[in-house]
């Protein structure tokens, strides 16, 4: 076999056996979604007298792939919907589908975070043992990701950085909405990935922090208590008037949109953001440990 003949088959391989492109079956909007495109997809390979071996090997995917994804099944990669758009000669209709299929990827609870995050006016965050995801940078994001235990696969970690770096079009937004974010000086003194990734994040961090349309608090290490010491606490609202927010350490974690709820999550956040260093004092600071690293 050949060098390029043994890639193939191990990129088949791997799509065959890769847990982290399943489609969820509780997802009733991304299951409709593959099964049209993979309804779509059989159809035209049909209509040009193809079978689904010859196209297998025209594409350079595993045939059970093929079948997967004609089934629903089973989330194509762009480069496979973009291939199978030339061998079917489909004039970028099949390739277009990515626009739906890649919102497929990422978790249910993730994108309708993200729909949430998108349609806010103003978000406010307060995040006690890492730095929020929507100022991670993808090295930082991928280190903290794959810290995890039991490890995810290589394959599942790219998936969720992907879907945590899509949430922070936020910052791309016109107009531009209210972001606050408090962040513990200790998160701040962990290099996570190591020194060149560390440095990047506290780039990020400054650079976030001197939007104009950004607050980014730091809370000191010798603040010896405070009301967020239960842990993280997010609060959105959007233009209608109405709001959701969460607490670990209220409601038992769960969303909620109750005004009398609502005060005391935005009751402690005020608190936590008085007791913080202020947004001058905080970019210093950051500035600070960037120049340690």
């Amino acid at each position: 076999m050949s060098v390029d003949g043994e890639v193939q088959r191990l990129r088949s391989e791997g799509e065959a056996d890769e847990p982290g492109w399943e489609v969820d079956p509780d997802d009733e909007w991304g299951v409709a979604v593959l099964a049209t495109v993979g309804r779509q997809l059989r159809l035209r390979r049909e209509a040009v007298g193809m079978r689904a071996a010859d196209f297998a090997v025209a594409v350079g995917y595993g045939e059970d792939l093929v079948y997967k994804v004609e089934g629903g099944k089973r989330i194509p990669r762009q480069e496979y919907l973009e291939r199978a758009d030339e061998v079917l000669d489909a004039g970028g209709l099949v390739a277009a589908a990515w626009e739906d299929v890649k919102k497929v990827r990422y978790p249910k609870k993730v994108r309708e975070l993200g729909k949430l995050e998108a349609k806010a006016v103003e978000i406010a965050l307060y995040e006690c043992h890492i730095i929020p995801g929507l100022l991670q940078t993808p090295e930082h994001a991928r280190s903290v990701i794959g810290a995890a235990q039991p490890p995810y696969s290589p394959d599942d970690v790219e998936r969720m950085v992907a879907a945590r770096l899509a949430r922070q079009s936020v910052f791309e937004r016109s107009p531009a909405p209210a972001l606050s974010f408090v962040l513990e000086e200790g998160v701040l003194r962990r290099p996570i990935g190591g020194t060149m990734a560390w440095r990047q994040q506290l780039e990020r961090l400054l650079e976030v922090g001197r939007l104009h349309n950004v607050v980014l608090q730091v809370m000191p290490m010798d603040c010896d208590t405070h009301s967020g010491l239960d842990g993280r606490i997010e609060l959105l609202k959007f233009p209608d008037g109405t709001a959701v927010g969460r607490s670990d350490g209220a409601f038992n974690g769960r969303p909620i949109s109750e005004f009398k709820h609502l005060r005391v999550l935005e009751l402690r956040y005020g608190t936590i953001r008085a007791q913080s260093l202020s947004p001058r004092e905080s970019l210093a600071l950051i500035e600070l440990l960037l120049g340690e690293t």
